[in-house]
């Protein structure tokens, strides 16, 4: 009864289908005729801006085309992403209603003629030979759809590498991990701690302060009893798996738990130093220096392999890594000298590939930073590596993680919380948070993660009496429980390739990546957006705050203060030079290295104010770590050690 209802609804369908074929088609011949990602127009404005440095006029229309650029990549990418969907939403569609309709006009075969059954032959034969065609035009334009999209990324990744060749600092696509390490005496993180109000702290300093100095042992932190916790009401299907952990160990969390501990504080241990908040608690930080003159450069090294990781320091020692296509290292330097105390290759381990996965040069095969935490140091690589050395340079144990899958190359920095080791390994395939004992390299817990691919590192938070460990990347921010991995929150929020790191403070993380939106997150059970700004975004920078001004930085040279309660511009400023490394916060001030080897330092305050802007007198793309009134900065060769 309903024959002519389900034709015609194959009809609109297979030519809604045909449409997009015709479309998916179009596009793919336009996008090899027109290159929706050049950047020759970009790169010859740079030039010029080149040859007239103050030309604000020229600076805005470089960012402006930037902007395009980026939009006309993103759009052809849903453009196409979009198609592929509805094309096969229409062939589901057209092929139900034509399995309706031949159903519905099922029945006996009637005796016919030779010249009625010829024709009806015919028809069936016509009828198949159309489906055939039409099946396999299907199946050219999906395939093209993937060319399409393929080729894209490609045409980006290659345009972004091109712009970053020419110095284009507003063309900066990939993302690079960016950490900095910091280490002082503990007297000079008590005067540090003192002299800051307890609100301008993003950690809470004071309190560990407090609860520490009650300790019998100032230098070896006391385990804190344990007591269990109600777990949320509703645990979320799917959230952890592989927790080989759980049967035995309930939720748990330290009842007096103080986060980063004081050890951590003395000695900036991991990406962005204590929990990856970039916060330095040292003092008497220089501001003035020159490399090209040697003044105030207490020593400078070459780096065996050039890599993006950057300086992490504990007591007198200063770790690095270092790889290639076929050489994985790990350095140990003395801090006061520079001398390489020793260089260990990684190397013979079980699971291992042969070939090192393909990775920009911008993201290289040891981008993300090691950690330690003062018995041994830990390093991750872009083929999976993942190793565990004490400080003499002996490896401990050694495993392979599985090959990571993503376009950039793996660049998540690793943290340590008491004896686990946290490892964000989201790819294409496999997206997940692990936690390794430190001791064995074995697995505490795994949790699973519906996520796309991630640049960004964990950050660890004291939120409240829960220590949690926070994530970015497309589409959510997340928290898990730093015992068992269990997802505490998440909140949809955030979109595309995430590269910067959260913040946090006062009960509230704050997430960016560009061509997003830059959200405050108010954690619990039940988290909620407090508000959101669109001005300015972060591509790689991650952000830190000071009270309650959160600064954001970003890859094409622009620096801006919110306010953290309200999300309103306090004040914004260009620079000449790009930025990849990360701000780190010292005394008060940010020290911000930009991609030239400008150092920009100035007050971190609601007012820009203007310190110093000493130069490295070489590039670099790595965040600084500070320790005993030095600074040590990693450049493109060179390691420095800059102090009065």
């Amino acid at each position: 009864t309903n024959l002519s209802l389900w034709r015609g609804i194959a009809i609109v369908a297979g030519t809604f289908s045909f449409i997009i074929c015709m479309l998916v088609l179009v596009n793919y011949i336009q996008i090899n005729r027109i290159d929706p990602v050049n950047t020759e127009l970009i790169n010859s404005l740079v030039l010029r801006l080149e040859e007239n440095p103050n030309d604000d006029q020229l600076r805005e229309q470089i960012q402006e085309m930037d902007l395009l650029v980026r939009k006309a990549y993103f759009t052809n990418q849903w453009q196409v992403k979009a198609g592929g969907y509805l094309l096969l939403l229409g062939i589901i569609v057209t092929t139900i209603a034509l399995q309706m309709f031949y159903a519905g006009k099922q029945q006996l075969p009637e005796v016919t003629d030779s010249e009625e059954e010829n024709i009806i032959l015919w028809k069936e034969k016509a009828r198949k030979w159309v489906g055939i065609g039409g099946f396999g035009l299907v199946l050219i334009t999906l395939f093209i759809a993937f060319l399409t999209h393929k080729e894209l990324g490609n045409q980006f990744s290659a345009a972004a590498l091109t712009a970053t060749t020419e110095t284009v600092e507003v063309e900066n696509e990939v993302n690079i991990p960016q950490e900095a390490g910091n280490q002082s005496e503990e007297d000079r993180i008590e005067v540090v701690a003192a002299n800051q109000p307890e609100e301008k702290i993003e950690q809470p300093t004071e309190t560990a302060l407090k609860t520490e100095k009650q300790e019998s042992k100032p230098k070896e932190i006391e385990k804190k009893p344990e007591e269990k916790v109600q777990e949320p009401e509703a645990k979320k299907a799917g959230t952890i798996a592989e927790n080989k952990s759980n049967e035995s160990k309930p939720t748990t969390v330290a009842a007096k738990a103080v986060y980063p501990t004081k050890e951590m504080m003395a000695n900036f241990p991991s990406f962005r130093g204590a929990g990856g908040h970039g916060v330095s608690y040292q003092t008497n930080i220089p501001t003035e220096w020159d490399g090209a003159s040697g003044k105030n450069v207490l020593w400078k090294v070459q780096v065996p392999i050039h890599s993006y990781n950057s300086p992490v320091i504990w007591g007198d020692k200063l770790f690095l890594s270092g790889a290639n296509e076929t050489t994985r290292e790990v350095y140990c330097y003395d801090r006061n000298n520079g001398t390489l105390l020793w260089k260990t290759k990684v190397e013979g381990i079980a699971g291992s590939p042969a070939k090192s996965p393909e990775v920009t040069p911008d993201t290289g095969h040891a981008a993300a930073s090691v950690t330690t935490d003062g018995n041994h140091v830990f390093a991750i690589f872009a083929n999976g590596d993942i190793v565990a050395l004490d400080f003499n340079g002996n490896k401990v144990w050694a495993k392979n993680l599985g090959v990571p899958d993503n376009h950039y190359g793996h660049s998540s920095s690793l943290l340590i919380y008491k004896d686990k080791l946290i490892v964000q390994y989201d790819h294409k395939k496999s997206a997940k948070v692990i936690a390794l004992s430190t001791a064995t390299g074995d697995e505490v817990w795994n949790t699973k993660r519906k996520v796309r691919v991630s640049w960004a590192s964990p950050v660890i938070v004291q939120n409240g009496a829960r220590t949690e460990v926070i994530l970015a990347a497309d589409p959510c921010v997340a928290s898990y429980d730093v015992y068992t991995g269990e997802e505490l929150w998440k909140i949809d929020c955030i979109t595309g390739e995430v590269g910067p790191s959260v913040a946090y403070a006062n009960g509230v993380v704050y997430a960016l990546n560009e061509y997003a939106s830059l959200v405050a997150i108010k954690t619990g059970a039940n988290p909620e957006i407090l508000w959101e700004a669109y001005d300015y975004l972060s591509d790689v920078p991650s952000p830190i705050i000071y009270g309650d001004n959160l600064l954001i930085v970003t890859s094409y040279g622009a620096v801006v203060c919110y306010d953290t309660n309200s999300g309103e511009i306090r004040w914004e400023q260009e620079f000449d030079s790009g930025f990849y490394a990360s701000p780190i916060l010292a005394e008060g001030k940010v020290y911000l290295l930009d991609r030239d080897g400008v150092m920009h330092i100035f007050k971190a305050d609601k007012e820009y104010q203007k310190i110093a802007a000493p130069a490295l007198g070489e590039k670099s793309d790595m965040t600084p770590a500070f320790a005993d009134g030095k600074i040590y900065i990693r450049g493109e060769k060179n390691l420095y050690c800059i102090g009065e």
